[in-house]
């Protein structure tokens, strides 16, 4: 006989925080927990992290500009004159000139009609999939998408379908499987743990080639360019932009404020219409106070450093080749990636884990990138590259990992072959 409401709670026979222990040891016995590090001081090419001095090579500040002192002056100054807060959301008193202002420089900078500013990538991706899709509609995703353009896909409620990473042809596939609802068709332009880019001109076509079979609508593209703003691109306007794709072919453009820019939030940019119904619709922004204006600020002071930061691309850029050129000729497992992410894939938990604490008794900060952030079997260092690095830097984390990664893989050769 079914117990009343009432008596139902005489069968739960552990604790919650019992139950949570449990889920603690399996994930430090699969060499999957992580920590927090404390840092010190400025997020710069330099750290202490849990009071020891390093270079960091994981952060995702790409243009150096998240300890640039003009920014923090620009946030000083506009702190002083505007306070530490908003107070409230967008729609009710929270929408300041400063966010005015950025929107509008931001909307100029990566060539739409509007921009808006949520206040993280998260909040901006979920806010807008949910936003525009809905029940008998299909969202059609990359299978390497960020995790928030895939939460954003199933709390929208519709059909969700993932295609193979990176490819066209598959996405093609997936789009002409769809219902005759509304279909949108998601994608990082870079990577963020493989540092690889979508072919975005040819899922723009497939995108406004989708209903020409039977006659319906096109899809809508989406792309999230935050690990390509700043970097890639005329004046540093990201891989669409340098693609050449306009609002025609990617009505939808997301990125971040929290890399390249050195700031904080995000937004999504398109025509004035949409930008207006995402604004009206999308719950992370309306039930969300809105970033404190002093930032908005800081982050317009950035959009400016960045757009004019050409000698820093370049700078990057010899970088990048550098530290590739460098891990080839260590034999170390580099990717097809021209970005400022390299993964080095180890394939085990713990050999990532040995190897990341192995750089730090060296002197250098990289994390250990473990499922569920990538699959099973593809554990890796993410080394991330900055315009604040110099050259001396990145040769000295070659040498690091010439000394800590090759040990390590000749013994997970070993294992195997024994």
């Amino acid at each position: 006989m079914r117990p009343k409401y009432g008596s139902r709670w005489r069968f739960v026979t552990r604790s919650l925080a019992a139950h949570c222990r449990d889920r603690l040891a399996a994930v430090r016995a699969a060499d999957r927990f992580r920590r927090r590090r404390v840092i010190e001081g400025a997020h710069g090419p330099v750290v202490t992290a849990d009071g020891q001095r390093c270079v960091n090579f994981c952060s995702n500040d790409y243009l150096g500009l998240a300890s640039d002192p003009d920014l923090s002056d620009r946030l000083a100054v506009a702190a002083a004159d505007l306070g530490t807060g908003s107070a409230a959301s967008q729609l009710v008193t929270g929408h300041n000139a400063e966010h005015a202002a950025l929107e509008a420089e931001l909307a100029d900078w990566v060539g739409r009609e509007r921009a808006l500013v949520f206040a993280t990538g998260y909040a901006a991706n979920v806010g807008v999939i949910s936003a525009l899709m809905g029940k008998g509609d299909d969202v059609v995703s990359d299978a390497l998408n960020h995790a928030s353009l895939i939460d954003g896909a199933r709390l929208s409620g519709a059909r969700k379908h993932v295609y193979g990473h990176a490819d066209a042809a598959d996405a093609a596939d997936k789009l002409a499987g769809c219902g005759h609802g509304n279909r949108l068709l998601v994608t990082d332009s870079v990577f963020s743990m493989d540092g690889d880019t979508a072919p975005l001109a040819d899922l723009a076509t497939l995108a406004k080639l989708a209903g020409a079979r039977n006659a319906e609508p096109a899809a809508w593209l989406a792309v999230d360019d935050a690990h390509g703003l700043g970097v890639f691109g005329p004046q540093g306007a990201g891989r669409v932009a340098e693609a050449g794709l306009g609002s025609a072919e990617v009505p939808l453009l997301m990125a971040t404020l929290g890399k390249s820019v050195g700031a904080a939030g995000a937004f999504v940019a398109g025509d004035a219409d949409v930008i207006e119904a995402i604004l009206q619709s999308a719950r992370s922004l309306i039930f969300s106070t809105a970033p404190p204006p002093a930032v908005a600020a800081a982050a317009r002071r950035g959009v400016a450093l960045a757009r004019a930061g050409d000698d820093r691309r370049r700078h990057l850029m010899r970088l990048i080749e550098r530290f590739r050129e460098g891990a080839r000729a260590l034999g170390l497992p580099v990717t097809d990636s021209d970005s400022p992410i390299q993964p080095l894939v180890l394939g085990a938990e713990s050999a990532a884990l040995r190897a990341s604490d192995g750089l730090l008794e060296h002197g250098y900060l990289v994390g250990a990138i473990r499922p569920p952030t990538v699959a099973p079997g593809t554990a890796r260092l993410r080394v991330t590259i900055t315009a604040g690095h110099d050259e001396r830097q990145v040769d000295g984390l070659l040498d690091a990992l010439g000394a800590v990664v090759a040990p390590i893989r000749h013994d997970l050769a070993a294992r195997c072959s024994a």
